[in-house]
């Protein structure tokens, strides 16, 4: 399995319905959003890249918010919770991307305040 991690740049604070999680409010800063594909890493990252998409996953209703950008994305080796672990940063959203986390993650999406 590969895993990726998307950093992500909100330039101000919005309010979003994060599927069946709830509405969440989303502070101006940096985001870290850590995933894994079993397969097709290419294609996963790019049907994250693409507003227009079904939304899905966390991360899709997350990203669909036309303030959101996508600034970096990086692939890794590591297991995803160990990649996820790694580095500062608060959990805004408790089960955002880990809810089939088998290492009981709070989050796999991370914020850093600017």
């Amino acid at each position: 399995m590969q895993t990726y991690q998307l950093e992500i740049y909100l330039p101000k604070q919005i309010k979003i319905i994060v599927g069946k999680l709830g509405q969440f409010t989303f502070k101006k800063g940096k985001y870290i959003y850590t995933g894994s594909a079993k397969k097709n890493m290419k294609s996963r990252i790019e049907r994250h890249l693409k507003k227009d998409k079904k939304l899905r996953w966390h991360i899709d209703y997350f990203l669909y918010h036309p303030a959101t950008k996508v600034l970096n994305v990086t692939q890794s080796e590591k297991e995803e919770c160990e990649l996820n672990k790694l580095g500062q940063g608060v959990f805004p959203v408790k089960g955002f991307g880990s809810s089939d986390c088998k290492n009981k993650c709070d989050s796999h999406l991370k914020y850093f305040p600017l």
